[in-house]
């Protein structure tokens, strides 16, 4: 396990990989609050 984490902190694909992974969670998080915003007030634009 510390050579996976070690790679993944060290090396720039894990760099990439890390940073990958974290904008599609915090893009999860604003879609998600984004949808239920436009779904409690569907007559907005």
């Amino acid at each position: 396990m510390d050579v996976v984490l070690d790679l993944l902190f060290t090396s720039p694909i894990g760099l990439l990989s890390l940073f990958t992974i974290l904008f599609i969670i915090g893009m999860g998080f604003f879609l998600s609050a984004w949808f239920k915003r436009k779904m409690n007030n569907p007559e907005e634009d």
